[in-house]
């Protein structure tokens, strides 16, 4: 059908007929070639090609006028965004994380862009490209600003208990079977014990023994740990102590005589803490290479209790630890920092101990361990347990031993001491530059006691029944004279 001289376009198609003029065309060249620039919408330039029946030619490449408001949109948008991120950075300054945001899209240019997908395929353009992410989170390193060292924390040393001296060297010499009147009191036959050493040192009357037996008792002053039916009697046979399980309050229960490795004990804790400790046994003989034998049958016996602990019979330090007496001489030659914190001096095998202590005391006294800040404490191991002066009682606390039932005594008792379940009142003579020479001290103290005041002088925790509350250590009520 021939159209009017003023038609522009087809009836039928939508065609444009005949080309645009100059000036349109050159403005819309214009505006496709800044869009691509900026990645918006690219238009791809097709060849125009002519149709039969057409007298004239059909242009492909021109985008609709909607495509181009897009690309108006989409480049006002970009400019937009990178105005914000630019103003956003400017503010963040100094700051560790960078938000960069976006502006919403703009409402028009979903409803523009699919108002007439039919006319965009019809004219054959190609979809626009989405618009590059932008990243909502940047983060930022921000390096730490210099600051001044921390200051330092003065080590404060650990302090003594409260009227405890500073005591390196402790000496303790235990007598055999005894009890107070006859070892300190009037009824003593040796005047060195009752008269010359009191008056050089500090009798405790009120102290007493824990248990029956004299290597039950030994063990209590090195362990804390209660009797068994075997060391009450003094251990005739040499079995370990079975099943030799721990309670709760840390007392190896069964019986027997040899005490488990994990049982803990004052000399275990000296060693944990680098301080030496030493027992200077009347009796060893000295093997076939010539050291003392640690394991010697010859003095397997209750006198010394060392070799009733496995963590003593299976070490290899035994030989070196448990030594002859007479080794002890030699020891009191060396400088203080080489003699041992704990000189421990069990029940001596002479019928004669006073004149053993006559020997030995001096000795100790002249000693240069001895002056820098020694002490010498000398006790028995139980009051005699049979005939007229038979002595039983007990101080301080009254433990139900797990492993000596038959032994719990259903006596009242109106005030500290007990008339039986202990190993009866044996007293104790401290020799010491902290204490004051001629006095008596009447508390009530027992073997228990003895090893929570040396667990305290060397800043040891307290271990086995010496743990119990009730019980009290030496304060300055027995360090009498200050240093």
């Amino acid at each position: 059908m021939p159209r009017a001289l003023d038609q522009r376009y087809c009836l039928s198609c939508g065609a444009r007929l005949g080309s645009l003029p100059a000036l349109v065309r050159g403005r819309i060249d214009r505006t496709v070639s800044g869009a691509t620039a900026v990645g918006a919408v690219v238009m791809e330039s097709a060849k125009p090609q002519r149709y039969e029946g057409w007298p004239f030619v059909r242009s492909e490449f021109m985008p609709s006028p909607r495509t181009a408001a897009v690309a108006v949109i989409v480049m006002l948008g970009l400019g937009v965004a990178l105005g914000s991120a630019t103003n956003e950075l400017a503010r963040s300054a100094g700051l560790s994380t960078i938000l960069l945001e976006s502006p919403p899209p703009a409402e028009e240019a979903p409803a523009v862009a699919t108002a007439a997908p039919e006319a965009s395929s019809a004219a054959g353009e190609a979809a626009p490209a989405a618009a590059p992410a932008i990243p909502q989170e940047v983060p930022l390193v921000e390096e730490p600003l210099p600051s001044e060292p921390p200051p330092e924390v003065p080590i404060v040393e650990e302090e003594l208990p409260a009227g405890l001296p500073e005591v390196k060297h402790v000496f303790v010499i235990v007598l055999g079977e005894g009890g107070y009147e006859e070892t300190f009191g009037e009824a003593s036959q040796s005047k060195y014990l009752s008269e010359e050493l009191p008056a050089q040192g500090e009798l405790l009357p009120d102290y007493f023994a824990v248990t029956k037996g004299q290597l039950a008792n030994q063990i209590a002053l090195l362990s804390g740990q209660g009797p068994t039916p075997e060391t009450a009697a003094d251990c005739p046979g040499y079995g370990d102590v079975l099943p030799g399980t721990e309670s709760v309050e840390g007392q190896i229960e069964g019986n027997g005589c040899v005490y488990p490795a994990t049982a803990k004990t004052l000399f275990g804790q000296l060693g944990e803490a680098d301080l030496e400790w030493k027992a200077y046994v009347d009796g060893i003989e000295p093997s076939a290479e010539g050291a003392p034998d640690c394991h010697g049958d010859s003095y397997l016996t209750w006198r010394n209790p060392f070799v009733y602990f496995h963590s003593i019979l299976d070490s290899p330090e035994c030989a070196e630890t448990v030594v002859a007496l007479a080794q002890l001489n030699e020891d009191l030659k060396l400088k203080a920092e080489k003699f041992p914190a704990l000189a421990y001096i069990p029940p001596s095998a002479s019928d004669s101990p006073e004149e053993l202590l006559q020997t030995l005391v001096p000795e100790i006294e002249e000693s240069s361990a001895y002056e820098d800040g020694g002490l010498i404490a000398i006790t028995s191991t139980q009051a005699p347990q049979e005939g007229e002066s038979a002595d039983s009682s007990g101080c301080c606390i009254a433990p139900d031993y797990p492993n000596t039932p038959e032994d719990e005594s259903e006596a009242a008792s109106t005030g500290p001491v007990k008339e039986t379940g202990g190993g009866g009142r044996v007293g104790l003579l401290l020799l010491s530059p902290y204490v004051e020479a001629g006095t008596t001290n009447e508390t009530y103290f027992n073997h228990y006691s003895l090893l929570v005041a040396i667990e305290e002088l060397f800043g040891l925790e307290r271990i086995g029944y010496g743990a119990e509350p009730a019980l009290t250590g030496f304060d300055e009520s027995i360090f009498n004279a200050g240093g």
